[in-house]
């Protein structure tokens, strides 16, 4: 699974799966088949911190003002955020001095929130913890979910649970890897077992709309190679807005309602596997020095997907402590700190974290200035 890192004892009790994807031919949500169950996943050592991205603090920081600005009013204040991390969206409302509750399944990046006063319970979201909420709390004006959703295999359970927690003029707001992008730029590593839903309009609105909530209001940006943020309401509550609407049109342009786009992106994914193998493999006869920048989940879809070994790459690099000294799944790549990068840099990296290309390529100046190049492992495969 993308996220778990190991140490060698683990090797032999190592948890594989068959990531089998489909679409649905009724509603086009494309999904993971084979899910493992959630506590294996999610759990009290889960690796992936948020906040330890400043780009990413920043982009939260501005949504969560403009979230307050917009749908938080003085005389109604509550909000509610699941699979919160380790705070980064909630604690820009607890600053604030607003009113809120994170539920978030692992137990440790959940205390890592609570470290920084920010109210949270360790959970799955589904129709009994709406119950509770608001039972215990009352009806939310605002709930959140970013880059959380496409983590929950029960949906059903979920939008369920919005329906029950939202008071009549409430606003849903998700963020998540856009599938009109994944199909673009052929980011197949978007899909692990922990992302079992890539949504679009069409997808996330059939999945919703069964549960009376309906999208009036979309946004998109670049984060995480191409997010969609999708704004909800009670069905009827809030009018369409013309950015919603247009994009709604463009999937049929981009054929996110076709069986023949996945066919072709199928082949487009074989095809950037098999380039990204060839030159990795040239490198290796060149007697080229290659490594991996960023112990990534989606690290794990693309080294098991092209077979990659340590005869490919000789170490990943990553900042998160709880990864540092552990191997990447399947492959067991050894993941080590940044110092064993900067002390001595290869020929090449192969960029996991390719979304961060900015923030990362700000921070290894002196990597590229050495004669080091990055190399994209998605789509055709680029060096910069």
């Amino acid at each position: 699974m993308g996220n778990a890192f190991l140490t060698p004892d683990r090797f032999d009790d190592e948890y594989f799966y068959h990531m089998k994807v489909a679409v649905c031919e009724s509603c086009c949500t494309l999904q993971v088949i084979d899910i493992p169950d959630p506590d294996q996943m999610f759990h009290e050592n889960y690796a992936y911190f948020a906040g330890t991205s400043q780009y990413m603090s920043e982009h939260f920081r501005v949504m969560s003002e403009k979230l307050m600005a917009e749908y938080v009013s003085k005389d109604s204040l509550f909000v509610v955020e699941i699979g919160c991390n380790d705070g980064i969206s909630l604690q820009n409302f607890a600053r604030a001095g607003i009113p809120h509750l994170g539920v978030e399944p692992s137990a440790n990046v959940a205390q890592a929130a609570r470290d920084k006063g920010i109210n949270v319970e360790s959970g799955f979201f589904n129709v009994e913890t709406a119950q509770s909420i608001t039972e215990r709390y009352g009806h939310a004006d605002l709930f959140i979910a970013t880059n959380t959703m496409h983590h929950i295999e029960d949906i059903n359970s979920v939008a369920a649970g919005v329906e029950i927690l939202l008071k009549p003029d409430g606003v849903m707001v998700q963020e998540d890897p856009y599938l009109g992008d994944m199909l673009e730029l052929v980011s197949y590593d978007q899909l692990y077992a922990e992302h079992m839903y890539i949504w679009s309009i069409t997808s996330l609105g059939s999945a919703f709309g069964r549960h009376g909530l309906e999208i009036f209001d979309i946004e998109r940006n670049n984060f995480h190679g191409g997010c969609m943020r999708y704004y909800l309401c009670r069905k009827g509550g809030r009018k369409p807005t013309e950015r919603f609407l247009v994009q709604q049109a463009k999937e049929d342009e981009l054929g996110l309602k076709r069986q023949e786009t996945y066919v072709a992106f199928r082949k487009r994914c074989e095809s950037a596997r098999d380039r990204l193998v060839e030159r990795l493999e040239t490198y290796c006869q060149q007697g080229k020095r290659v490594v991996g920048y960023g112990a990534t989940a989606k690290s794990a879809t693309i080294i098991n997907y092209c077979g990659l070994t340590t005869d490919h790459i000789a170490y990943i690099s990553d900042t998160t402590p709880t990864k540092q000294g552990k191997f990447s799944p399947g492959a067991h790549i050894p993941i080590v700190p940044p110092d064993v990068f900067t002390e001595n840099y290869p020929d090449y990296a192969v960029l996991f974290a390719w979304n961060h290309f900015d923030e990362i390529n700000a921070k290894e100046k002196r990597f590229v200035e050495s004669g080091g190049k990055w190399m994209f492992p998605i789509g055709m495969i680029e060096e910069k």
